[in-house]
């Protein structure tokens, strides 16, 4: 590993990394996207599943998830672990998975590490084939999940809700769906997902382009050969092809398509961050010591502890994340007690984060061959202000015969024509576009969920949180009975490891709904005060690195402009993640429920 603490010039990288900032700024942010569906209706279709006819669903359930992703996948095993059989999930593909439903391209996998990343491991004795799993076993382990505890059932897919509305004199929740569907639930749960609204680069021209073009979440394997379980693309031989996107979906798929096509011109604005991954299959005979009672929850507390929020002994995932987090806690650690002030706490954070991106901008220079193409690869900015990245094919990708990197210097596509793709003045004839662009992550909550929660007297969510997000532990709202929204925010707010806040969450889920049968309560609610004193110590925190204008332009600071006045509730509990699993596993042992009103 090379050795770069002694030679950075931190001021220097600071200024640096504002003047390829301030290259990406621009005046339209989030209005330089446009969603999938809006401009390429015939892409929003299901390429995997038909869609067939059925009759409309007027019956009464004890509970109604929307979403069949993980959230709704965990939280329904948990409730029928705690004998609620009547549980439905309504979601709009045509089977279990949420964004590994959709997402089929190429390469695909988490890029958090199978053992932390697949909820339920444990309960269903599956194995992980390898450390950083594929689509197609996540999508098979959703299905496992869902046989296993019948959650098929009851379910609704190709679904998708357009009511959901609290009846205040049944004490029930009335959802209507796009297939006529009108029944009642008495306790609903939401996890629409934060990854699962697509957008397209809004590039003048974009509805010109008279050859092939598709989203990355809609992959057209009848166009390029192929098939989700990674068959060779063949159609691409003969075929010059250009990938507009640079994240994380296209660190996945740039490598396959880099062998496949006869041409493949990659468009970049700004780099991403990319280390080394280290994929290997895992071995049963490990496997078999490591998997004793109690271990994924173990193995994810330890992710947490390594990330910097504890002190954990040992290492078990060590990947890119927890280096890090051991770096930046080493860093602090290494400052006498009287010297712990915030400023220094800061820059020591700063110095273990420039460190670890110049070891990153070290191996773009190291791999890639073609030493222009090494500089632009290089990622300008803290490893936090995009989500890292982690690969072994990415940058090896570009030493390929066909593969160019077309880097736009910070300013992106000019726009598309007839015939190809337009990039510093330059028009790139190709015959196909994939648009690895990504999905809407910083617009309204009801917007991305297509429908409107509206609680008691008409308030609908988007009204409770006008000023900011209002919630009970980030799960539940006051006027809202019954209701739960299943997500990471104004909870340990673990972005790393997304799935370790699901598996929690349905634990209280479970619990509240277990404690409200048990006391034969129609309804359970959050109070406005104990609502109020949950966002007032979210407060007393740190605060969020998400909305940081200092970082390049990218989803997390909403391109740029900031988050606003109402994103400084868009935070986790002060104490970090483990401070927030802490505090919420003894808010459930405690049998108390404090915070909560069990009506009659």
């Amino acid at each position: 590993m090379p050795d770069t603490a002694t030679a950075l010039d931190h001021d220097a990288l600071r200024r640096k990394y504002a003047e390829e900032r301030d290259k990406r700024l621009r005046a339209d942010g989030l209005g330089q996207y446009i969603r999938l569906e809006s401009e390429f209706a015939d892409l929003a279709t299901d390429p995997y599943i038909p869609i067939t006819p059925r009759d409309p669903v007027t019956d009464h359930v004890t509970f109604a998830f929307i979403g069949g992703g993980f959230s709704g996948l965990v939280v329904g095993a948990r409730l029928k672990e705690a004998g609620i059989e009547d549980f439905r999930i309504i979601e709009k593909g045509g089977d279990f998975g949420g964004t590994w439903y959709w997402n089929r391209y190429p390469g695909a996998q988490c890029d958090t590490a199978s053992m932390i990343y697949m909820p339920l491991l444990e309960e269903t004795g599956h194995m992980p084939s390898e450390k950083y799993a594929h689509a197609p076993e996540i999508r098979e382990h959703c299905s496992r999940i869902g046989k296993q505890y019948g959650l098929y059932e009851n379910a609704l897919f190709h679904t998708q809700v357009t009511g959901l509305a609290w009846d205040e004199t049944r004490k029930l929740w009335v959802v209507t769906t796009n297939r006529g569907d009108e029944f009642t639930a008495k306790y609903v749960g939401m996890a629409t997902g934060p990854l699962h609204v697509a957008k397209l680069p809004g590039l003048p021209g974009i509805e010109s382009f008279k050859a092939k073009s598709f989203h990355t979440s809609r992959w057209d394997y009848a166009y390029t050969g192929g098939d989700p379980e990674g068959a060779p693309m063949t159609k691409l031989a003969d075929k010059r092809v250009a990938i507009i996107g640079t994240g994380a979906t296209a660190v996945q798929c740039v490598p396959h398509l880099a062998r496949s096509a006869k041409e493949l011109f990659v468009f970049q604005r700004t780099p991403s961050s990319v280390d080394e991954r280290n994929n290997a299959p895992l071995d049963p005979d490990w496997f078999a010591q490591v998997s004793e009672p109690g271990w994924q929850k173990k193995w994810q507390e330890n992710f947490v502890g390594n990330l910097g929020g504890g002190f954990a002994a040992e290492d078990l995932v060590q990947d890119g994340w927890t280096d890090l987090g051991k770096r930046i806690r080493n860093e602090i650690m290494a400052l006498p007690m009287e010297e712990r002030t915030p400023d220094k706490i800061m820059a020591a954070f700063e110095g273990a984060d420039n460190e670890k991106m110049e070891e990153i901008r070290q191996r773009a220079e190291r791999i890639v061959r073609d030493p222009e193409a090494g500089q632009k690869l290089k990622a300008w900015y803290r490893q936090l202000c995009k989500r890292p990245c982690f690969h072994d094919q990415y940058l090896q990708a570009f030493n390929e015969p066909g593969v160019a990197l077309v880097d736009t210097d910070g300013q992106g596509v000019e726009r598309i024509t007839e015939n190809g793709v337009v990039a510093n003045g330059v028009e790139y004839p190709v015959d196909c576009i994939v648009y690895a662009s990504g999905f809407e992550v910083g617009t309204d909550y009801s917007s991305r969920a297509g429908f409107e929660l509206t609680g008691r007297g008409g308030e609908t969510v988007s009204e409770h949180w006008k000023d900011g997000m209002r919630t009970l532990h980030g799960l539940q709202l006051y006027g809202f009975p019954n209701a739960f929204i299943v997500q990471h925010t104004q909870a340990a707010n673990l972005i790393a490891n997304v799935p370790h806040n699901i598996v929690d969450h349905a634990d209280t889920v479970a619990a509240i709904v277990s404690e409200a049968e048990r006391r034969g309560a129609a309804t359970v609610e959050p109070t406005a005060e104990a609502e109020k004193r949950w966002v007032d110590l979210l407060l007393t925190g740190f605060g969020s690195r998400f909305g940081d204008t200092t970082c390049t332009p990218g989803y997390y600071n909403n391109e740029g402009e900031g988050l606003g006045k109402e994103a400084q509730l868009n935070v986790g509990h002060p104490a970090g993640p483990l401070g927030y699993f802490s505090h919420i596993a003894a808010w459930r042992a405690s049998g108390t429920f404090e915070g909560l009103d069990f009506g009659g």
